[in-house]
């Protein structure tokens, strides 16, 4: 799958995961006209990001994220009440684009050696997508409360789990060879995060998402492939 044939399937923006978090929290926005209130938490959760990259989200005052959002500050507490609740809310909101669209996306592929490729893909394409958010979180997981510290674990334990499953799928079909598989998942997760936490290095060496995916599927093909197993067919390429 190409860079562009996900960016038409998933079509994810802003706009669409901040208007399923005004739905789901209704009762918590002061802001009532929709439309308005997902417009404005695009432009809170764009500035956070921003300001967050550049320095640190411990760093940022409400009145940095004011200047940068084009609302008062009064405003502001229409959507969110503390600093606090803003991380959750960013942490929160990241990690249900991913649940969604690979849940979305993987549903349906059976071969083992097929769903890993797909899987390696969507993560890096979905982190080229929301390249501020990914990059955000892992940043700022040291900044964390222990309960939000506990959902970011939880949300690298979810992505990690599924490279687990499908290396034991692979491994119980005599597909892949047998190896640790929560050792191997957390080695493949390694290099999917080094491509948005070290996007500037890619840029400089002109390596594209698409070519970085290849790179990431050949090296884990080659370790995991069982030796009778090296076929295209039987890697679900067909």
């Amino acid at each position: 799958m190409t860079f562009d044939a996900f960016k038409g399937l998933v079509n994810i923006s802003n706009e669409d995961i901040w208007r399923d978090f005004y739905r789901q929290n209704k009762d918590k926005i002061k802001v009532k006209k929709e439309d308005v209130a997902v417009r404005n938490l695009v432009k809170i959760s764009s500035a956070a990001l921003s300001i967050s990259n550049r320095k640190g989200f411990s760093l940022m005052t409400l009145r940095d994220l004011s200047v940068e959002s084009g609302l008062s500050m009064g405003a502001l507490y229409s959507y969110f009440s503390s600093k606090d609740e803003l991380l959750d809310m960013i942490q929160q909101q990241r990690m249900t684009a991913i649940i969604k669209v690979f849940s979305t996306h993987l549903s349906g592929i059976d071969n083992p050696a097929q769903r890993l490729r797909s899987a390696i893909q969507i993560h890096l394409y979905l982190s080229e997508v929301m390249q501020p958010w990914f990059y955000f979180s892992y940043m700022e997981a040291k900044n964390l409360g222990k309960d939000d510290r506990k959902k970011a674990i939880e949300a690298e334990i979810f992505t990690e789990g599924i490279f687990i499953d499908i290396i034991e799928q692979g491994q119980k079909k005599s597909l892949f060879r047998n190896v640790d598989p929560k050792t191997t998942a957390a080695i493949i997760k390694a290099m999917l995060q080094d491509w948005y936490l070290k996007r500037w290095k890619y840029e400089s060496r002109n390596v594209s998402v698409e070519e970085y995916s290849e790179v990431v599927i050949d090296f884990v093909e080659s370790y995991l492939m069982a030796r009778n197993n090296q076929t295209q067919e039987e890697k679900g390429w067909t």
